[in-house]
Order: structure tokens, then sequence, then C-alpha cells
């Protein structure tokens, strides 16, 4: 049986600073560092777009609108990404008018996107792709701004409440029949927050009941632990991958970690984690002490959740499963 590769990154931020970066050196690869290479060897990418791409300055009260100029789609093709969440609290900083060009210009890109459009039907819309003989669909949806819901005739987000496992599992049934492996990408609960809450165990948990196969969660702006609940894995928070954000000196929203998950149409055969390192509007993997602290940090708090870890080189680590 064949087996694939997927690529899992949390929050990519790359409007603001990082977007100025990209064109002050001309170079859309910048931000992605020396884990370009390894980005393209998997055969399918998804993150979550932590920025808008318009040239809306229909920008909306609130303390922090990201969006980069249009064309940095090019950063996002030149990693080869394949799938981005949109479900957020930033798709629609610069209104409806900048979600709804954020999504044209993925989508002339070659981009697919999920978790908001134009309309409810829109946002929650698969995302389905075929590699090496497996059909992957990504979902998505948020717990951020319920203001931004959409609805059949306005623009916005798939809300939907942590613990509102009705509304979750409607959305996995239209979806679940047609693909070998389903991802939930999710952008859920509050910033710098480590572990999640016990509301938040149980719906993970009953998502996985409805069908499920990985959650990819991110929002805490840090990495949070690994759990594998009935052979299936939830990635609790894929922290920051790339950003402009001011350092927490405890916390470390600088550090988190690119996620390989090899699977077939039936399990999960292997899942790695390579360090990674945000630096000067970049990302690079993890070295020294940087690497050594990540991976004690990510032993320690998958090990809540009875996740083994386990040291392969200095560039990796590998859950058993």
């Amino acid at each position: 049986m064949y087996s694939i590769k997927l690529g899992f990154m949390g929050d990519v931020m790359i409007g603001r600073l990082v977007n100025e970066q990209i064109s002050l050196k001309g170079d859309y690869v910048y931000p992605w560092g020396d884990v370009l290479p390894l980005i393209l060897q998997t055969d399918i990418n998804i993150i979550n777009l932590e920025a808008t791409l318009t040239t809306s300055g229909k920008k909306v009260p609130k303390v922090f609108n990201f969006k980069a100029n249009p064309e940095k789609v090019r950063t996002l093709s030149a990693a080869r990404i394949d799938v981005c969440n949109l479900a957020n609290n930033h798709i629609m900083d610069f209104s409806k008018e900048g979600l709804i060009e954020t999504a044209r210009v993925l989508e002339e890109a070659g981009i697919k996107h999920v978790g908001a459009g134009r309309n409810i039907s829109r946002a929650r819309e698969a995302a389905v792709q075929e590699r090496g003989g497996v059909t992957v669909g990504v979902i998505s949806c948020t717990d951020n701004e319920p203001d931004w819901c959409a609805t059949e005739d306005r623009p916005g987000t798939n809300y939907i409440k942590v613990g509102d496992t009705g509304t979750a599992r409607k959305l996995i049934e239209e979806t679940r029949d047609e693909v070998d492996v389903l991802i939930l990408s999710v952008h859920w609960g509050p910033n710098m927050r480590l572990r999640p809450t016990r509301q938040f165990i149980d719906f993970a948990h009953r998502v996985i009941d409805c069908g499920v196969d990985i959650i990819h969660g991110h929002s805490a702006h840090v990495f949070q632990g690994i759990e594998i609940y009935k052979d299936k894995l939830i990635l609790y928070d894929t922290g920051d991958f790339i950003d402009d954000y001011r350092v927490e000196p405890v916390l470390r929203n600088d550090r988190s970690f690119m996620v390989v998950v090899e699977l077939d149409k039936t399990k999960i055969v292997k899942t790695t984690l390579y360090p990674v390192l945000i630096s000067r509007m970049q990302v690079n993997l993890s070295t020294g002490s940087e690497f050594t602290e990540s991976v004690e940090g990510i032993k320690k708090l998958c090990s809540e959740f009875n996740t083994t870890v386990m040291e392969i080189d200095k560039t990796c680590v590998e859950l058993e499963f």
C-alpha cells in the first residue's frame, strides 16, 4: 500500500514587516529559510494563513490588522502550499472586501482555501485532493470572532463554538464519505495558552468520534501537546511558523515545529516533528540549545497525553504509535 506525506504548519503571517522584508529583499522565498527543502518533500502542505492578501483599505476596528500585498501569494506558491485555512480572527481585518480578494488571489494561484468565503456554503466547503492513490479532505472552522460568521448572503467564516458537536458533526458528514483521510483545521482558543482545557480536549475527542482523522489546531501562538486518540492524531496547537511578533520570553512563541505525517488510506504510519525557530521574519530549523529546549518542551507537553516522543537525530523527533 502506498503512503503519502502531509506537512502541517501553524500560523503563517506574511503581512506587516514580513511583507516589507520580502519586498526589500526582492525574494519571495526568504520567509521559509532552510525549512523550504523539507516543505517541498511533502505531498500536501497545510497552513493557517494569518493575514489577508488584499489592497483593501477598509480596516476594521481591532488591535492588530494583518495584510500583505496580493503578489505575496508567490511566497505561498514558492513553498507549494496546497491548502490555506482562512477561518481565523484576521481574515476579515480589512472587511469583506479583504476576505473576498484573498480568496480570489489564492484561487488564481491554484491554492485551495477552507473555512471562509462569500457565504456559509463556501465557508463550509472542503478542499479535496488526491495524492498517491489517497484522497485527502480538509474542512475548517473557528471559535474566534463570532460576529464574522458567514450566512447564506454574507461573507465570513465558518464559526463553530467549541462544544457544539452537532454543528461539527454536520460539517464532518458532508465530506467524510468522499475521502480516505479527513482533516479538521481549526483556529480555536485564546492566545498564549500552553495547554488545552478539558473543554477543548473533550470536544476534540468528539470530533474524532464523528469521523475526523487529524485535527490541525492553531490560534494560541505557542505549540501545545499532541494526543493520539483511537489511533487518530490531535495537534492541539501548531503555534506560529512565520511572523514578525514580539517574542514572549517564557512561552517562546518563536519556537514551533514542522509536522510531517506519513499515512495511507487506512492509518497513520509515522509522525515526525522538526523543531523550527522564527527570527528576522524567517523560519529556520532549530539547532543547538534551541533544538534541545524545543524537544524537551514538546516531550513534556506530549507526556501529559501519554504520547511518547522519540529523538531520531539532531533534526527531528517522532511520535510512538
